[in-house]
């Protein structure tokens, strides 16, 4: 549990510190900053779990640390889902729309690409 801990309170500090620094970067009214949390965070998961699971370099701990703890204290679904409510009740119906279609989209594809960039990772590896 202690490793969960500590990857949960660094992916925390990682979200707060990476979200508000896109956020203020884009300067806009649109949140940028939790839909790139959320997509860094689905690729990083994906690369993790495909590369920890064919290889030895993970530990069951760290990829504990990792998955379980640092991801799940980097990516902010609940935030999402409250700023997906918040646009619909400030009546910004298309930009609540392309926000939840754009979150679920890019981190399903951020899943996928960090599956695909471990897999090639590992043929690498296997080739060296």
């Amino acid at each position: 549990m202690i490793y969960v801990a500590i990857g949960g309170a660094a992916g925390s500090v990682s979200r707060l510190v990476f979200g508000a620094m896109i956020q203020r970067w884009t300067g806009a009214p649109f949140p940028f900053g939790t839909l790139i949390v959320n997509v860094t965070g689905c690729f990083f998961f994906g690369f993790v779990m495909r590369y920890a699971l064919a290889t030895s370099i993970f530990t069951p701990e760290m990829r504990a640390l990792l998955t379980t703890g640092f991801c799940a204290g980097y990516t902010t679904f609940s935030t999402f889902s409250y700023e997906s409510v918040a646009l619909l009740d400030a009546g910004e119906y298309w930009r609540a729309g392309l926000y939840i279609v754009l979150s679920v989209a890019l981190s399903l594809c951020a899943t996928v690409a960090g599956l695909a960039a471990a897999r090639h990772l590992l043929t690498i590896g296997e080739r060296a």
